[in-house]
């Protein structure tokens, strides 16, 4: 059994395109499988909406992805473990991708990445920048990560002690258990952070993030990219 987990904050925008198309990847992959969305304190309609859509609802009031995440996980009843961002969508080639991988021998796995609606084009210089050096060196994309329980188990789970950049963590301890799988298909993600903030803010918050280091990393302070809450349309992109 596959089990997809879902963190979700305020995502009842998301979500539903997020979890209809895990349902038709899971389907047409042929693969036994559950939903679970972690509703990490949400005060929209998250839960709701993913109740309607069959996942299986964990509530947490953590505010932190890397809790969420693993919270998921400690619930999960399969042996895979796929994680999927809210504002995430997959298809049957990831779950195939992935399976396949696993039954190779790699410890675990992510995809390349691209973002849905138009971003300003200095955001796509960015982060075709940003992948061409982050995925040479086998990093998973926190948007989509999979592995085997047992191979989650080895390698910890995910660091609650940080609330960026937990992926890079977890990616690196995967590599300890085994080897790490980069999907070539593309994962489609949300460009509303590249268009919601200026090229100036992201700038100056990454910045303030690699001079900190890990201090600046574990405390939700001066992280308003990730955790402020700021939603778009996607009807609207």
């Amino acid at each position: 059994m596959i089990s997809f987990v879902v963190p979700a904050y305020n995502e009842e925008l998301e979500l539903p395109a997020t979890l209809g198309a895990i349902h038709s990847a899971a389907t047409e992959a042929k693969a036994d499988y559950e939903i679970i969305v972690v509703d990490d304190a949400s005060t929209d309609a998250t839960a709701q909406i993913a109740m309607a859509a069959g996942a299986r609802i964990i509530s947490i009031n953590r505010r932190q992805i890397a809790a969420a995440r693993n919270a998921g996980a400690r619930g999960a009843r399969g042996e895979i473990l796929f994680f999927v961002d809210a504002d995430t969508r997959i298809n049957a080639r990831h779950v195939l991708g992935g399976i396949e991988a696993l039954k190779m021998g790699y410890a675990g796995g992510s995809a390349h990445v691209i973002t849905d609606g138009d971003i300003p084009r200095w955001a796509r210089i960015l982060l075709r920048s940003f992948c061409a050096i982050y995925f040479a060196v086998s990093l998973g994309a926190g948007a989509f990560l999979l592995t085997s329980r047992r191979n989650f188990d080895a390698a910890g789970g995910f660091d609650e002690q940080f609330f960026i950049g937990e992926e890079i963590y977890f990616s690196l301890a995967l590599r300890r258990v085994g080897r790490f799988k980069v999907l070539r298909e593309p994962i489609l993600t949300s460009g509303r952070k590249l268009r919601i903030y200026s090229a100036r803010h992201i700038l100056l918050r990454s910045c303030a993030i690699m001079i900190g280091g890990t201090r600046s990393a574990r405390s939700r302070d001066k992280l308003e990219i990730w955790y402020d809450g700021k939603r778009e349309d996607p009807g609207s992109v």
